[in-house]
């Protein structure tokens, strides 16, 4: 602290030692407030990552694909006639994407793409003796498909493998079947029908989605589904999902493919996300207006009680510039302890929340930490807090009249 300083710096912490219940209880409220700011926040980021993660584990973040048929009216209506139709659009096979293979490269030379895989995908049935199950065909290549959905963490069961007659089922779907790995399972698109061998067993994370997938070789599925050499959809990854909008509509204008965004996919997930969002910033908001009025009004209280002091010192030579830093250091001090206690404090609860909530499957509900760069943040908007709520406390302070307050 600059040498300039040390008058003040001897006179705040004095005034601070003489009241050490309220200045004690002052900085447990500034620990409790910045503890609240930094669990929740790190409470809030690690269930907004998580729910990321599981939803985003089985989709990719942008999706291109084949735009689908319009259907139109017999005749333009006449100016000043109002037309009541009803359209149904007809049911039509899986349709390619033009030139998807040309595509390909072009997507993955992007900036903000990680990884592409071509997609061909249709609805048919899994038959095995007596049981029929109505299912979604996957046909992929493994290794791009892998970088997407990162496939192989999600084997339960058997090798992560896609050669010629070989296929993988969701964990739902093959207990519907009655099937492990190695057992055959005829497959039927469109009145083409296939057998496979079972070489894995995959969770996706997403009950309804382990109960009808059955993930194909990119060929196999393209004769079942009847587009030789063709790809229904591509999947991209991306290095920062939040980019997956922006570039769906930019992919969208260049291209003539529909472009789907994770967002767009989760709708409801993302109005979610913003909810929690503003509730926590709501929350950081009531907090610090908390902690600060705690402060100011600690020194409101420590300027009335200290009429006297102050008034002698004024009167011994102290200018109003050193009452007033004296007030301020008294804030800033008391915003510093009450940072790093209550960045103690969080590290405790989110220590306790990681070891003690369990889910019923005995492991932790989901990973949280305090990243410190958030700790940093946050102590330093507590003292910042510190000093701003003891202006008005100090600017009081130093227009006391001297011989006005030794009277008092």
């Amino acid at each position: 602290m600059p040498y300039w300083l040390a008058f003040e710096r001897q006179v705040a912490v004095r005034f601070l030692r003489e009241g050490r219940m309220q200045t004690l209880l002052i900085i447990v409220g500034v620990a409790a407030g910045v503890a609240v700011i930094a669990y929740i926040s790190a409470l809030i980021t690690g269930l907004q990552a998580n729910t990321l993660n599981k939803t985003l584990g089985a989709q990719a973040h942008l999706t291109l694909r084949a735009p689908d048929n319009a259907v139109v009216a017999a005749r333009a209506p006449e100016p000043g006639v109002q037309l009541l139709a009803q359209t149904q659009p007809r049911s039509e096979p899986p349709r390619s994407m033009a030139n998807w293979q040309t595509l390909l490269p072009l997507l993955e030379a992007l900036p903000d793409v990680a990884a592409v895989s071509p997609m061909v995908s249709a609805a048919g049935l899994a038959e095995r003796g007596a049981a029929s199950k109505s299912i979604a065909l996957v046909g992929v290549e493994l290794e791009r498909y892998d970088r997407i959905v990162q496939l192989r963490s999600k084997i339960v069961a058997g090798t992560a493998r896609l050669g010629p007659g070989e296929g993988m089922l969701g964990r739902e779907l093959a207990d519907d079947l009655g099937v492990r790995v190695g057992d055959r399972v005829a497959i039927v698109v469109g009145g083409v029908r296939d057998a496979l061998r079972v070489t894995a067993l995959v969770d996706l994370g997403v009950r309804e989605l382990n109960r009808r997938t059955v993930i194909v070789p990119l060929r196999a599925a393209q004769s079942l589904a009847g587009l030789p050499g063709g790809a229904t959809s591509l999947d991209l990854t991306l290095k920062d999902i939040w980019r997956a909008e922006a570039l769906a509509a930019d992919l969208g204008a260049r291209w003539p493919f529909e472009a789907e965004s994770w967002q767009q996919a989760n709708a409801q997930l993302v109005s979610a996300l913003n909810a929690q969002s503003v509730s926590t910033a709501l929350i950081r908001a009531v907090v610090l207006v908390v902690v600060v009025l705690g402060i100011a009004s600690v020194l409101v209280v420590s300027v009335v009680q200290k009429r006297r002091e102050i008034g002698i010192l004024r009167a011994m030579g102290a200018t109003q510039g050193q009452v007033l830093r004296v007030f301020l250091l008294q804030g800033a001090i008391v915003g510093v302890l009450g940072a790093v206690l209550g960045i103690a404090l969080a590290v405790a609860l989110i220590w306790a929340f990681t070891h003690f909530v369990r889910g019923s499957d005995g492991l932790p509900l989901f990973s949280i930490m305090l990243p410190p760069l958030l700790a940093l943040q946050v102590a330093a908007v507590a003292c910042v807090s510190g000093v701003l709520a003891a202006v008005a406390p100090a600017r009081r302070a130093a227009r006391l009249d001297p011989a006005q307050a030794i009277r008092s």
